[in-house]
Parts: structure tokens; sequence; C-alpha cells
């Protein structure tokens, strides 16, 4: 079975069962410093599992993609991408645990053809936030599984997504021992103050790996062996001139960073030096390592590109790539990298000390350079220098603080943000919202939106401007915010045809996918945007609105860093 095969069966199917697709939204969040990629198919969702409504109804389905950046340095094994797609179906409110429980295994059983002998699930064993999960145990029992296993929360509990927020047990379903699926049971509510509350109407939130489920349907244990990945394999091989079979570990890393750093450049973000941009800077530099340790010395990062994007018709959606663009950015990057590299290993003579290499030394190499740990031994030893005493215990502890500050990154463990709904970050969503139409006012139509990151102490918004704001624009731009605060103006929703949505001039983004049905939130004689909130009931409510900072964002865009602070 192909990819494309799996994710129409599964859309299919919950089609079928009352459900409506949504479209994969992009994997760059919008408004929400919880994550910096979406990494999984709720995320864009967050609104709707916390209460408001969505425009579409109660039952959804879609195929989202999806970037995960905690576990980089385990990819090269059979199963870890960076990039992947996730099948998802929610209820909103809507069924709960013995549909959808139910659901997923006639959709495992009937249509994809599991013996439901192989098939075994965990529970949630319960502890002193929750009660063991005898219901989710009990259904599948009655269905006619009997491998159930009880787990603690560290398995078999998911959630919030911020420091409060929708959360609850999961069932994991397994086949011939491999985790194929995971349903979400949203049905407490974690408060301020740490305690968990029963909510009124629980949700469903399952998600299904694309990658993973074709490798196990097709009878493979490398999930680089089905279809999805075959092309970008062969092409490696015909630059390499090296066998897949032989040297598996490097062509994964290859193919899976190279995949990821197209899609997240498709979205988008560009590589820098900070955030989402420092991420694909380390992919793309991390593949250039492992080509030189294949022998690739030429460029060869736009050609594998090339074979990605004419493999496009693999991928979620009608997804139009700006090849020309993607290209360019690539090419940059490994132009560079190449003189970094060359400048890297002449590093190592550098941070030799008594004709030792320190385990951190050698850290600041992996991180700063994208030198894998094999390669800095193997250069060390060229050099006939040798490896301190206590190497590996200070590379492994600078490592291990890396990966927590990766793995908070990406599970989004901060204090606050838009996951929360906190009174703050929904009005400084808002903001937003007014900065974006006084920034047009001023500068021009041809502005729009770039990306924005708020926090419960400022908002961040990057748009599309060559130059330098000056004083004068800056002051228009807050005098223009601050009058539609003074007027208390209201915030009013309401759903509408995508068709009727854009007819009637509301902003959007033109890369991203939408929903036939939107919600459009409308200040009166001010801004009009499709959006799916959560917003302020009257611009009076935000305070008064300051910019902070200016700085580039990158190659013709700005960035405005703006606070809010009591009238």
């Amino acid at each position: 079975m192909t990819a494309k095969e799996l994710k129409k069966k599964f859309v299919d199917f919950f089609l079928d069962h009352g459900h409506l697709e949504i479209p994969s939204a992009s994997i760059i969040p919008e408004n929400d410093p919880t994550t910096l990629f979406i990494s999984a198919g709720m995320h864009p969702l967050v609104p709707y599992l916390s209460g408001q409504t969505h425009p579409l109804g109660k039952r959804l389905v879609n195929v989202q993609k999806c970037i995960r950046t905690g576990d980089i340095d385990e990819v090269g094994d059979c199963h870890h991408h960076t990039f992947f797609e996730m099948l998802g179906n929610w209820s909103l409110g809507d069924y709960f645990k013995k549909e959808s429980i139910s659901w997923s295994l006639e959709f495992l059983t009937k249509h994809l053809k599991i013996n439901p002998s192989e098939i075994s699930v965990t529970c949630f064993e319960g502890d002193k936030n929750a009660p063991k999960d005898n219901e989710s145990a009990q259904i599948w029992q009655d269905l006619g599984i009997a491998k159930i296993k009880f787990l603690p929360a560290v398995d078999n509990w998911w959630g919030p997504a911020g420091q409060t927020g929708p959360c609850g047990p999961d069932t994991e379903i397994f086949f011939n021992g491999l985790e194929i699926w995971n349903n979400v049971f949203m049905q407490y509510l974690k408060t301020a103050n740490g305690k968990f509350q029963k909510l009124p109407k629980p949700n469903v939130d399952t998600g299904m790996g694309v990658e993973r489920t074709v490798a196990i349907l097709n009878g493979f244990n490398d999930d680089y062996l089905t279809s999805i990945w075959t092309p970008i394999i062969k092409k490696i091989e015909d630059i390499s001139g090296k066998k897949y079979q032989d040297s598996p570990r490097p062509f994964r890393i290859i193919a899976d960073h190279i995949r990821s750093a197209v899609f997240v450049i498709a979205d988008g973000i560009e590589p820098s030096n900070k955030e989402a941009g420092y991420v694909l800077r380390r992919l793309i530099r991390r593949a250039i390592v492992q080509a030189q340790d294949l022998g690739i010395k030429n460029n060869f990062v736009t050609t594998l590109a090339e074979t990605i994007i004419n493999n496009k018709k693999n991928y979620a959606g009608d997804y139009d790539f700006d090849t020309k663009k993607i290209k360019i950015i690539l090419a940059q990057e490994e132009q560079k990298f190449r003189s970094t590299l060359d400048r890297g290993l002449k590093e190592i003579e550098k941070l030799i000390t008594n004709d030792n290499l320190s385990g951190l030394n050698a850290f600041n190499l992996y991180q700063s350079f994208g030198f894998p740990l094999e390669l800095i031994k193997e250069e060390v030893e060229k050099r006939h220098y040798k490896l301190a005493s206590d190497f590996t215990d200070q590379f492994n502890q600078a490592k291990l603080s890396h990966i927590k500050l990766s793995q908070t990154l990406s599970a989004g463990k901060f204090k606050s943000g838009l996951a929360d709904h906190s009174d703050i970050t929904t009005k400084y969503h808002t903001a937003t919202h007014l900065l974006q139409s006084a920034l047009k006012k001023t500068l021009g139509e041809q502005v729009h939106q770039a990306g924005s990151n708020l926090t419960a102490s400022r908002l961040r918004f990057d748009f599309n401007y060559p130059d330098k704001l000056t004083e004068k624009q800056i002051t228009k731009i807050e005098n223009l915010v601050n009058l539609a605060i003074k007027s208390a103006l209201p915030v009013v929703s309401k759903n509408m045809p995508l068709s009727t949505a854009i007819a009637s001039g509301a902003l959007h983004l033109a890369s991203a996918q939408y929903p036939d049905t939107v919600s459009v939130y409308t200040i009166p004689g001010f801004s009009q945007e499709i959006c799916i909130g959560p917003h302020v009931s009257n611009t009076s409510e935000l305070g008064f609105f300051k910019i902070t900072k200016q700085e580039s964002a990158g190659s013709g865009k700005r960035r405005l860093y703006a606070v809010l602070d009591k009238i």
C-alpha cells in the first residue's frame, strides 16, 4: 500500500462516519509560542479542543504535516523522522471512547486488513490525578482484543499542550509490537493550580503516522524501504556511487533532513541562528556532514531537493512548492557550510589541550559545525591525539542538556502561551490584527504577515518589508493601533464560506490551505481577517500599545516587538 492510498482510505473512512476534512495547517504555528513547529495534528486545533466552536462542526479528519525536533539525534535508525505526516480524526464534544475505539479497530481490520490477533493495546493505569482507564480496556475486551496492558502516565497520558488546558488518558494500538495508532481521550482540564477537573464535554484526538504505518502494512521493518523514500535513497546512491544497504545510517539522515528542509523552507522559514531557522540550518548541515562521509564532495542538496519536490504526490494536500526559491536557499546554505566545514576541521587543532580533546570542546564542535561524534573521533585519531579521560561523560552531559532544551521547545513546556488561553496572550493575539492593519495603512497594502510569536510579556510580528522603519513610521503605527484601542471597537466573529470571506476582502495567507467554512474576525473600520482566535470581545480591553524593538527577520523581512501596558 502506498502513502497516497493509505491517506485516501483513512480520510474516506471518517468521511463515511460523519466527519468533515480540514486541510493541513502550515508546519509553522500561527501565534503560538509553545512550539517552534507543528508536531501533531491537534496543535492547530487547540482553541477548538478548549471549547471554541469549529466552523465545520464537531467531527473532523485530516492529514497534517508535522516536524518533531526533540529527537533529531535519533534520526538514522529505521523509524525516526523529523518531518512526517499524521493521520488524525477528532470529536469536539461529540462521540467518545466507544465510537473512537470501535472505529479504530474497524479501520485497521476491515480496511487495512490487519489480523486482530496481531493487535495489542495499552491503557492508562491511573494515578493520583485520574483513575485507571477501565472503560477503554473493557471496550477493547468486548471487541475481542485480549492483549491489553496498563501503563503509567508517562506512557498513556497526553497533555495539556501548555501549563493548563485539556488533557487525558490515551490508548495506544500496536501491530506486531510496533505502535501504529494513538487515541487520546481529553476528559480532564488541568487548572492553573494543578488540579484535574472533568470536562463537561470531553474530546477525542487520534494520531497515526503515515511513514511507519506504510512500512508496517508493506511488511518492512525499515521505513526507508517504502515508496515514500526509495526515489530519494536512489538519488543519493546515484550521487555517491554507494549502496544504501552497505551504509544505511547516513542515507537515512540525508534523506530525512533534506526532505524536512524542503518542507520547512516551503512554509516560509530560511536558515538562521535563531529558533526555527536554526533548526533548519542544523538539518541541512547535518545532512552535508553525512554526505561528506559518503564521499559526496560537490554540491548535491539542490539535486536531492528536486527529487523530493518531483515526488510530491506522496505528500499531504495540493502542495505548491516554489522550486526556484527552495533551490536558491539550499544552494546558498550548502555553499556557506562547505567553507564552514573546512574551518571546523581546522578548529579541532585549536581545541586540543595537552594532546587531548575534552568532551565539552567536542560537543561545541558537534553543536557549532554539525560534526557527529564519529567524525570528531576520527579526526582526532588522524591527528594522533587522544580523547580526554572523562571525554564521554563530559560530551554526554553537554548533549543531554542540549536535548532537554530541544525537547522543551518541541513539547511546548513554556510557562505561558496561546495554548493556555491566558487573558494576556489572548490580548496580544488581538493586537496582532490591529498591528497588521496599521502596517498596511502606513507602509502599503503589499505588506503582509510572515510569522508571529506571543508570550505573556510581549508580541513579536514578522512582515515583508525591505527597509528599516523610521521613527516617524513607528510612531504612526503605534498611534493607529492605540486609536483603535481607545475607540472601544467590538471584535466580531462570523462563520462563512471561504469564497465569501475572500470576496469580502478578509485578510488571509495566500500560501495557507483553509477549510471550506472559516471564521472571520472583524474589528469594524479597522481589520477583517480569517483566523481561529481566541480574541478579546472589545479593543478597549487591550491597554496601551508600544513598539519596543525592530530588527531584520531575514531577506526582505522585518520584525517588530511590542508590549501592552495598562492605560
